[in-house]
């Protein structure tokens, strides 16, 4: 049993299977059960020549269905400039997704430290580190950052106004780390300061995570959360979109002790091979219980700026017994794009896109309503994104949408539709999808 492209000999796979302890290579697979085992031939086409290869790909990319983009739900259809994906391919860039060894270049240190100043200006911390995998994932690791720093609490609070997915990643966190999970409800759309209270008064509250927009699209008042919080001597953790931080109150300034998200929308396309890449800041006090990595400034012997770790807490190189997985590492490649997009756009350019965004979703918010097929749910501020009561049937809705190259409308817990405006869409865009909607009846 030999293959073109396995370097193996006969007497290789001999040594090998001798050494197992099995007598052919298809004892290997003796737990396999016969019936699910595929056995026949592969169709597979003779090979192709690098002309015909290019054309047969061509060929499977017209298969797909390019879909206009209006939802959101922590997924954001952003614009990123035509250079990014050019710098990041350089060769000092493309490396790893964690670079373990990052004391050799100089280069990989430099970006770290600059995406952690620009993401500590944003969010209005004091510190952050080398990001991580995923906005929900960081929100985990906030969790027992707050268990971490308050000790012999044992429940940490979420807002019934995060996303679906950031409450479900937490709670297996959550489940397996032995932290009790409690809830905050939701009053008109926003997270209730009166439940939050409630829940304080047990005692045993290391945190509550609470969104800064939440899963409806409202930017959240969270007067007085903080009081409340460090009043019961446990953490303020706010979820937030850092891209919307360039024009609306920064965690930092509604007093958080941790803030975390993705930030998928500084630029990062919708798939860009899988990862996204999550944040994770905080203040000073509680630099300590960050996970992953921090990268400082100093100077070397010379005196010309230098660039070190100045923390790796629970690098598994470092405590590997301690080290669950790979998930609190940084998500290197992820930020460097992330870097560049923000030093490309400044704070003017961030404003722009916030600006245009608000415009076109107020624009379709308004419209949609007009065609009297949907009704307002909440009256409250948004930015980007917006729910509302559809008279039409979401699934109806939906299906005669992606019919026509749009995806839109996805479906909320409460049975509402949402709606993502960003600054690619455009007039043209909003009034054919609208017209689609004008002809379905309730």
């Amino acid at each position: 049993m030999s293959f073109a492209y396995f370097p193996h000999t006969d007497e290789d796979i001999r040594q090998m299977l001798e050494r197992i302890g099995v007598k052919s290579l298809e004892d290997l697979y003796a737990d396999v059960p016969a019936e699910i085992r595929y056995t026949r031939e592969f169709d597979l086409p003779d090979s192709l020549s690098e002309i015909e290869l290019r054309r047969k790909f061509e060929e499977l990319d017209r298969k797909n269905n390019r879909l206009t983009v209006f939802c959101g739900c922590g997924a954001y259809d952003h614009y990123a400039p035509a250079v990014i994906p050019s710098l990041i391919a350089r060769s000092e860039y493309l490396t790893a997704y964690t670079p373990y060894q990052a004391e050799i270049s100089q280069g990989t240190l430099r970006y770290i430290f600059e995406y952690q100043s620009m993401i500590t200006e944003l969010t209005g911390m004091d510190c952050t580190n080398a990001s991580m995998y995923d906005g929900p994932t960081a929100a985990a690791e906030a969790m027992l950052m707050a268990m971490a720093a308050t000790k012999k609490k044992k429940r940490v609070l979420l807002a019934d106004t995060l996303l679906p997915q950031v409450r479900e990643v937490v709670k297996t966190y959550a489940k397996y780390h032995g932290v009790e999970i409690g809830r905050i409800a939701q009053k008109d759309g926003n997270t209730d300061l009166e439940s939050l209270q409630r829940e304080l008064e047990s005692g045993d509250v290391a945190g509550a995570l609470i969104p800064s927009i939440n899963r409806f699209g409202i930017i959240e008042d969270l007067s007085g959360m903080a009081d409340a919080l460090h009043a019961a001597k446990a953490l303020l953790m706010v979820y937030a979109d850092p891209s919307a931080l360039a024009v609306i109150k920064t965690p930092g300034e509604w007093g958080a002790d941790i803030t975390c998200g993705d930030a998928q929308t500084l630029g990062l396309p919708l798939l860009f091979g899988g990862p996204y890449v999550g944040y994770l800041a905080c203040r000073k006090e509680l630099v300590r219980k960050l996970p992953g990595r921090i990268v400082g400034a100093t100077h070397d012997v010379d005196g010309k700026r230098a660039f070190v770790l100045t923390l790796q807490a629970r690098e598994q190189h470092i405590r590997r017994e301690k080290a669950n997985s790979n998930i609190c590492s940084n998500q290197s490649l992820m930020a460097l794009y992330v870097t560049i997009y923000l030093s490309l756009m400044g704070p003017e350019g961030l404003h722009q896109v916030n600006a245009l965004s608000y415009g076109g979703a107020h624009e379709l918010h308004d419209q949609l309503i007009a065609t009297g097929l949907f009704e307002e749910v909440f009256d409250k501020p948004f930015l980007k994104e917006f729910v509302l009561k559809s008279k039409i049937p979401a699934a109806t809705l939906q299906q005669a949408l992606l019919q026509e190259g749009f995806l839109a409308a996805l479906e909320t817990e409460e049975g509402y539709v949402s709606f993502c405006v960003t600054e690619k869409r455009n007039r043209e865009e909003i009034d054919r999808m609208l017209s689609i909607i004008k002809q379905l009846k309730p």
